[in-house]
């Protein structure tokens, strides 16, 4: 059972959410780009990208090249910028949540960086630098993943849309079903479910003690309350940025 602190957590969520939706829609290009554009940044910064959130505005919109930066970095905030464009087109077809959408989002992620792994399972063993988790063996990595997603359409209609999202977030990191590109591939799955659910955008801060913490609530396996209320606290951040652009908007 979910504890006092995080049901308080989702009970703020879903009043400040039932606030945004009258307000909605709101159709601010200038402000779904800038939503966009720091997501990127502060989801590529969690992985060590270095781009600043202007340079990686300027990659994204002007096709600058960052001297001292690697073409990567580049890449990455190209390809993350689109794979946001490409969830809210998913939100707005109805676009189930599946397996091979997964493979889509991962595919977008990796675009041009590697190309024979993007889309793709991983079929060798991988370690994650600084954490005691080791992932399965990659023979195990399907059916593993074929159980999250029963998983999921089990639970959909059943968890609150922000548990969901993150239990589908740890579930799918703790597999590591690719390579590389894991990290935001997985925080793109949670945001996915979140705005297909009507809630806003849990955009993680990658700075250090943000980030240090973010990695600690995913390394406790058996406690998964700790990350549940991390993410909610970030839902609910934004639900609260949220209200105030639209206030300033109107």
């Amino acid at each position: 059972m979910e504890n006092l602190e995080l049901n308080s957590l989702l009970a703020e969520i879903d009043d400040l959410k039932k606030r945004l939706d009258v307000l909605r829609p709101l159709d601010n290009e200038s402000i779904s780009e800038a939503l966009a554009v720091e997501y990127t940044y502060e989801s590529n910064r969690i992985e060590g990208n270095t781009l600043t959130l202007r340079e990686t505005d300027l990659v994204i919109h002007k096709g600058l090249t960052v001297a001292g930066k690697s073409m990567r970095e580049h890449l990455e905030a190209i390809n993350h910028y689109e794979a946001v464009l490409f969830l809210r087109e998913l939100v707005q077809q109805a676009t189930p949540l599946t397996e091979s959408l997964v493979k889509q989002l991962h595919a977008i992620v990796l675009h041009s960086i590697d190309r024979e792994k993007a889309g793709l399972y991983r079929s060798v063993p991988v370690s994650i630098s600084g954490s005691r988790h080791i992932p399965p063996q990659p023979w195990q990595v399907p059916s593993l993943m074929e159980d999250c997603f029963r998983f999921y359409e089990e639970q959909r209609q059943v968890l609150h849309p922000v548990i969901l999202a993150a239990e589908m977030h740890e579930r799918i990191v703790t597999i590591h079903p690719f390579v590389d590109g894991n990290g935001r591939t997985v925080r793109l799955v949670m945001n996915l479910i979140l705005l297909q659910h009507g809630y806003p955008i849990a955009n993680i801060p990658g700075e250090t003690e943000s980030r240090l913490a973010y990695y600690h609530a995913l390394e406790i396996g058996g406690d998964k309350e700790e990350f549940h209320r991390l993410i909610a606290g970030y839902v609910l951040a934004s639900a609260r940025q949220g209200l105030k652009v639209v206030g300033d908007a109107q």
